[in-house]
């Protein structure tokens, strides 16, 4: 199994959205179709299709947990679980 397809599960499952690592993350959601633009410390994403725009940021090199939540939603609601 990838490194990508046992992250969507980790995130899918609810559990330690405090212990997602931010690049980990970042990679997730290119290899979902995910544009990415950085503007300073804020990473952007945008894919077509999808009206809400994901802004991360890097804490410590983790993921900050509510973008974590919000990744989750945004995977769910557009049924992206199975594109990886």
């Amino acid at each position: 199994m990838n490194l990508y397809r046992r992250l969507l599960q980790r995130i899918l499952s609810r559990r330690s959205d405090a212990n997602i690592r931010f690049d980990d993350l970042r990679g997730l959601l290119r290899n979902l179709g995910f544009a990415e633009r950085i503007s300073g410390s804020h990473h952007i994403f945008r894919k077509s299709g999808v009206v809400e725009r994901l802004n991360l940021q890097r804490d410590d090199g983790q993921a900050k947990p509510y973008q974590v939540r919000q990744v989750r939603r945004v995977i769910l609601k557009y049924k992206m679980e199975e594109d990886i």
